[in-house]
């Protein structure tokens, strides 16, 4: 059985010693208030010693100054009427104010009954007042405690941009004591727990309290990075195995061979190919991965995280194709993930890279009623609309809609074998010629390789495999590493709106002639 945990134990294990400063006032009289309801708030307040259930205030994490909301189970089962809802919200209006991060605890059994309906509605006044914090580009963090159910799961426990939760949490909507009143059941087992809702891509993490600290100074070196100055990477062990340099101007113009097309798409289909996962590993630092859509579905075939390469922030897109096979291709779950990280930097104006390598989208039913094709167009637009600076790296293969979906970018690098084409060439080849086994003259014909990008417009830079990816992958992931620094930093340099209208440009002109 998970064991519960007071709002002042987290911040005990979670703030910097000595650092928590409470930003409470007197809480509001209560809208309604009976004889029996006034001895239920005396009794909570004798029972812990606060003047209700949400405590707020500030503190250090990882020396970082953020705003912290959270909730105590032990106040009236954390539930949430007007007093609380305005300490909330005045937390909130505060951090943005002052332009801190926030980190919000909940731990709730929802609305508080005794208040009856406008406590419900106080759920659209926490919302709107988070949603206004995240308009401002402020990143918002949730840890989920043991419970979080009703209006507060509903409201500013799910809106979260990294949301965590503690292990063997019960977290739902409707609580299983509820559920089981109304309609004369037991809620069905192992559904309302932390661990089921990460597997659906709900949640990003399930971590002790113990380990909060060192999971949220890790995702705020990354999330707030764009507006300050370097901070050295915290952890060592997310390092690269030595640093990784920016690449010179020599190797930005540096030739590569002329190799067969062909040649080049089998290397990508060897097996000890390093992919976006080995490039996390061994080229990134403060690496925080994230999971599934946040909304109910998860992509094994597609990553997720952020990170830095040297000082550069970014959140990080990838496909993954160890993961993702024949039996488990690309679907429409995996670009709802995409499009969830494009918000995330859209709302924090963080640096986007999407990491291309896919043999194919999904070819089935599911793919279909899915909406695989809204999906790839819906990714195309928001792709080349978004705000944020993007980088593309074309990293092996790039077969049709799948590849093509995560494209557009202010700037698109490839690896020297990496390709990109409509189809994979076998399938190219069956259309035309009714076999595939004149693959290797279509990929030739079509322009697929590295060297017919570039010389097409659709990739602005190579980087060297030497001679192939395989064969150095320790030298090929940290010159990939300083490459993608130098690109990002470049963009974050750039004025943001001559940027976007570059990109709006580059597609507008694909193709046709100058």
């Amino acid at each position: 059985m998970t064991s519960r945990i007071g709002a002042r134990d987290l911040l005990d294990v979670v703030v910097d010693p000595g650092s928590w400063r409470s930003w409470d006032s007197e809480p509001l009289p209560p809208p309604v208030l009976s004889a029996a309801y006034a001895a239920d708030l005396a009794a909570a307040r004798a029972k812990t010693g606060l003047d209700e259930s949400v405590l707020s205030g500030e503190a250090t994490i990882g020396g970082r100054r953020v705003a912290i909301v959270a909730c105590e189970f032990a106040f009236l089962a954390g539930s949430i009427g007007v007093a609380a809802a305005e300490r909330l919200v005045v937390a909130v209006e505060r951090a943005t104010a002052e332009r801190l991060p926030l980190v919000a605890s909940p731990t709730s059994g929802g609305t508080r009954m005794q208040e009856g309906t406008i406590a419900f509605l106080q759920m659209v006044t926490i919302s709107a007042a988070v949603a206004r914090h995240k308009q401002a580009g402020l990143p918002y963090l949730v840890y989920l405690r043991d419970p979080t159910t009703g209006g507060v799961f509903a409201s500013w426990g799910s809106l979260g941009h990294v949301t965590a939760a503690q292990p063997g949490a019960l977290v739902g909507f409707l609580g299983p004591r509820v559920f089981s009143a109304i309609y004369g059941q037991d809620f069905p087992a192992g559904v309302q727990v932390a661990e089921n809702l990460y597997r659906h891509g709900l949640l990003d993490a399930v971590v002790p309290p113990e380990q909060l600290a060192e999971v949220a100074a890790r995702a705020l070196d990354v999330l707030l990075a764009p507006g300050e100055t370097y901070r050295p990477a915290r952890h060592p062990a997310c390092q690269p195995a030595r640093p990784a340099a920016s690449a010179t101007a020599a190797e930005q113009t540096e030739e590569v061979p002329d190799i067969p097309a062909w040649d080049s798409i089998t290397r990508t289909r060897r097996p000890d190919r390093p992919g976006v996962r080995e490039l996390l590993r061994r080229g990134a630092n403060d690496v925080t991965p994230l999971h599934g859509t946040g909304e109910g579905e998860n992509e094994p075939g597609l990553i997720l995280a952020l990170a830095r390469f040297g000082s550069a922030p970014c959140i990080l897109l990838g496909q993954d194709r160890r993961f993702a096979s024949r039996r488990h291709p690309l679907g429409p779950a995996g670009l709802r993930a995409a499009r969830r990280g494009l918000r995330l930097a859209g709302e924090l104006n963080l640096p986007m890279v999407t990491v291309v390598d896919t043999a194919g989208a999904a070819l089935s039913r599911e793919a279909e009623e899915g909406g695989l094709a809204g999906e790839i167009a819906r990714c195309l637009a928001e792709f080349v609309l978004v705000g944020a600076p993007t980088v593309c790296l074309l990293l092996g293969q790039g077969a049709g809609g799948g590849a093509l979906a995560l494209l557009p970018a202010d700037r698109v690098l490839c690896a020297q074998h990496a390709w990109l084409s409509p189809l994979p060439p076998e399938g190219a080849s069956a259309i035309l010629y009714r076999t595939v086994d004149r693959a290797a003259e279509i990929a030739a014909a079509q322009g697929v390789r590295s060297r017919d990008l570039r010389n097409a417009g659709i990739v602005d830079r190579i980087i060297p495999e030497r001679p192939d990816a395989a064969d150095e992958p320790l030298e090929f992931l940290q010159r990939l590493s300083g490459v993608l620094e130098s690109e990002i930093n470049a963009l974050l340099a750039a004025d943001a709106t001559q940027r976007r209208a570059d990109r709006l440009r580059r597609y507008r002109r694909l193709g046709r002639p100058s």
